[in-house]
């Protein structure tokens, strides 16, 4: 008994076999990844937020700008588990704002560029046991100090970063 083959058939086999053994003989293009050194790159600072935790972040389309407010371990907790805006004494929040730029990578996708700003709110206790508030900003490049406030009520812009809500996640 002989098995009959069909021409048809035979050619495209081997044109199917041709195709599979020529499209994997290419080269894969090397990706690494990288550290977006210029969204990183924070200068002289009393801390880094960038170690911090992430509470909530923005995106401003107006100015091409993007926000992540941190905040440490204190601020986190409090931000997670309450709606109200007191937050305990020793919490600490920063708000960093950095222009966008276009990803390489992903088209349509925006990345951080430059740092434009960081806002730092901090929660203390005075030696009489009263709580008061500590806000500084920072801006330009290199980062400076451009702006230092205490007060016993938040007020202004650190009443506006501490009003922020933590984002849910899962």
């Amino acid at each position: 008994m002989k098995l009959a083959i069909n021409s048809h058939v035979l050619r495209s086999l081997l044109l199917a076999l041709s195709a599979m053994l020529l499209g994997c003989s290419g080269q894969r293009p090397n990706l690494t990844a990288t550290i977006n050194q210029d969204a990183s790159s924070l200068g002289n600072l009393p801390e880094n937020p960038l170690q911090w935790r992430v509470i909530t972040s923005s995106l401003n389309t107006n100015d091409s700008t993007m926000s992540t407010l941190y905040g440490n371990d204190a601020a986190v907790d409090y931000a997670r588990a309450h709606s109200e805006h007191d937050y305990p004494s020793a919490s600490a929040l920063a708000l960093v704002t950095w222009t966008q730029v276009d990803d390489d990578r992903w088209f349509g996708a925006k990345i951080p560029n430059h740092v434009k700003s960081i806002e730092f709110v901090s929660v203390k206790s005075a030696p009489d046991g009263s709580t008061y508030y500590s806000y500084e900003k920072y801006e330009g490049s290199p980062l400076k100090l451009l702006d230092a406030q205490q007060s016993l009520k938040p007020k202004d812009r650190a009443a506006n970063l501490m009003a922020l809500r933590a984002a849910v996640m899962p």
